[in-house]
């Protein structure tokens, strides 16, 4: 458990220290959120129909931003040997990696989330239910992003490759994250989609750190 806990907060004080941190990838969703009405004009009922999957679709470009050097660094620098060796499972470290990461820039990506969600015209009730939606689905793009980090760690500039392996696990997490985001928009249920997106999310919790684990194998083989 010392192992687990040392690795969680050297990860969580390298998502906020190395380069701009969190600011990068928070800047990036943002960015990509508010250019919208530029695109497509400032018509209400327009942007509040296209609001909700705009946002899910740039939270998850986003978490692809720092998913290439989660295992790369380790990797190169004899990191990835010292987790083979550890007496911790190699399973919860790479889950533990993730829950830094999640921690670090998914939960300031949901909290960005409700401001943007306003501004493209959600109402103010509904903002919290979005970041919260947010926050669970940034755990889902974060824990299945660790199969693609894991798989691609040897090579470099892996950006398009990693995008290319996990893009397809990120799509039920937007869909259902995205349904229950418009929902709540509406004014209307959003119960079903929201634990549609949840029961995405803990498929990736489980699964997501043991593939990712077999991939580590692979590499240190």
């Amino acid at each position: 458990m010392s192992a687990i806990l040392a690795l969680f907060r050297r990860d969580l004080a390298l998502a906020w220290s190395a380069g701009s941190g969190a600011a990068a990838p928070v800047g990036f969703f943002l960015g990509a959120a508010m250019l919208l009405p530029l695109s497509v004009g400032a018509e209400r009922t327009l942007l509040g129909a296209i609001g909700a999957p705009i946002l899910w679709i740039a939270a998850a470009l986003a978490s692809l931003m720092v998913l290439e050097r989660l295992f790369q660094a380790d990797l190169e620098e004899g990191g990835l040997d010292q987790m083979l060796l550890s007496p911790a499972p190699l399973e919860a470290l790479a889950a533990a990696k993730a829950a830094a990461l999640w921690v670090g820039v998914g939960l300031p990506i949901a909290a960005a989330a409700a401001p943007a969600a306003i501004a493209l015209q959600a109402p103010p009730a509904a903002a919290g239910a979005i970041a919260l939606g947010l926050a669970i689905g940034e755990a889902a793009f974060l824990f299945a992003g660790l199969v693609g980090a894991a798989a691609a760690a040897s090579v470099k500039r892996a950006g398009v490759l990693i995008a290319l392996l996990v893009l397809p696990f990120f799509a039920p997490p937007i869909l259902f994250g995205a349904a229950a985001a418009a929902a709540a928009a509406e004014g209307a249920p959003f119960g079903p989609a929201f634990l549609l997106l949840c029961g995405t999310t803990l498929f990736a919790l489980a699964l997501g750190p043991i593939a990712a684990a077999a991939a580590l194998r692979l590499q240190a083989t």
